[in-house]
């Protein structure tokens, strides 16, 4: 099959946001085209372990709460959404990089952190193997390309980094290593242990020129728990790293393109929020272009509704991981926890909500006082730190945009509202998503 010419909406990245928003949108017969750069193929997870200062390890049971995750292999979990894509209708074709989009008239304003381009009309793509390449016309375009965010970095040029959370990742993987926690409730739990800046600093200069692995295996030998699970485990991969990966835009959305997933924002490994992001702005680009389309409202509330349910659920995340990092950057002291308390376990039970993702869905389990208890557990943990979030001493270093979004007040405006304890029920500029399958779009909040 040859992509075709033209189609409704271009679907750009077919990783689960991409994957998940053509499927929907091909459901409700949107005729849609999903563009994938790289090949194909690119267990229950009962709870996780976090150890942020000398204090017992914080087991986090999100069975307890109802419900569970999977732990999937990422590259075979990947393909079965694109495959499901392509069995609910879309046309799908991987192997194929869009490169650059085109707009009506003059195209996007350039150099501006807030430029919108004009309407989108066409999209040219090359093969990976270089050996075809074309034109693609299309009404609706969704941004899904990860990280390298296209319209975000390259048209838009409104992504800014979260300097408070800017941090780096070592990582490989052994075989033969220990079992954590065994003979308890979180046995075979991922375990996670980070090193504080100053400290890892102060490593590296000691060690004086180290090569990455050798600081890398100096690390993990260095930290509790974890130099004992890989006493007698091997190194079977190469050391990988990572850096500046906390970043947001001033906007997910404008008439005729979605921004979503790792495209527009991510906050941190920490607690596992990509997936969950990517999958929230999957369902909430095919509801808002639904409803432009069907005339629900006007293409600049569609889009407008689609920024800001992005907004708010990066926000609660982002709350999360700040308590989080404000724990291991105070070490002994009690940031998410009290003096007289071992571990973390009423902190998590505040998370968990989040963590899960049951804020996002709702249903009888969980009642507006918890998603506020949630996010009023956060907005005291960061006030704690010296109650003007000391983790962020730099008003410069933090810039303007993200201070504001940060802010006690600005957080209680747009999160502790009465209706975030379901997606359906999210209402914003006075609409929530109609979510029954052939009706999709938006529709007028009851008064």
């Amino acid at each position: 099959m040859s992509i075709p010419q033209e189609c409704t909406v271009l679907v750009v990245g077919g990783g689960p946001g991409g994957s998940y928003a053509a499927s929907v949108l091909a459901r409700e017969g949107i005729s849609t085209v999903l563009l994938e750069a790289d090949f194909f193929p690119r267990s229950v997870k009962n709870g996780a372990s976090f150890s942020y200062n000398s204090k017992p390890a914080a087991y986090t049971n999100f069975l307890a709460f109802g419900g569970h995750a999977w732990n999937v292999v990422r590259s075979e979990c990947d393909e079965i959404l694109f495959e499901h894509a392509k069995d609910s209708g879309a046309k799908v074709f991987d192997g194929v990089k869009v490169n650059a989009v085109e707009f009506k008239s003059i195209g996007c304003q350039k150099g501006h952190g807030d430029s919108e381009p004009e309407r989108p009309v066409s999209a040219s793509w090359r093969s990976k193997d270089k050996s075809a390449s074309g034109t693609i016309k299309f009404d609706y375009l969704v941004d899904a390309s990860g990280r390298a965010g296209l319209i975000s970095t390259k048209y838009m040029k409104n992504r800014s980094y979260n300097e408070g959370l800017k941090n780096i990742a070592t990582w490989g993987y052994f075989k033969d290593a220990g079992t954590y926690g065994k003979g308890t409730p979180a046995e075979g739990d991922p375990f996670f242990l980070v090193s504080k800046q100053t400290s890892f600093t102060a490593r590296k200069k000691a060690m004086k020129s180290p090569n990455t692995k050798d600081f890398f295996m100096q690390n993990v030998h260095d930290a509790p728990m974890i130099s004992e699970l890989i006493e007698n485990a091997e190194l079977i991969s190469e050391i990988k790293s990572a850096t500046d990966w906390s970043y947001s835009a001033t906007k997910y959305a404008c008439p005729y393109i979605r921004i979503v997933g790792d495209a527009g924002c991510f906050i941190d490994p920490l607690f596992s929020s990509g997936v969950h992001l990517a999958f929230t702005g999957a369902l909430s680009a095919s509801a808002s272009i639904c409803a432009a389309i069907k005339g629900d409202c006007s293409e600049e509330i569609a889009a407008n509704w689609h920024s800001e349910k992005i907004r708010e659920s990066y926000t609660r995340f982002l709350l999360v991981v700040t308590s989080a990092y404000a724990q291991i950057t105070g070490l002994e002291s009690p940031v998410l926890n009290e003096y007289d308390e071992e571990n973390f376990d009423r902190a998590f039970s505040f998370f968990r909500p989040i963590i899960q993702g049951t804020v996002e869905v709702g249903g009888e389990k969980l009642s507006t006082e918890e998603v506020a208890d949630s996010v009023e557990f956060c907005m005291r943990v960061i006030r704690k730190v010296d109650g003007t979030m000391k983790m962020f001493t730099d008003r410069e270093e933090l810039g303007k945009d993200k201070l504001g979004e940060l802010t006690c007040d600005r957080i209680k405006k747009e999160e502790l509202k009465l209706d975030l304890n379901k997606f359906r029920d999210d209402i914003v500029q006075g609409m929530t998503v109609n979510l029954q399958q052939g009706a999709l779009g938006l529709i007028q909040a009851a008064s």
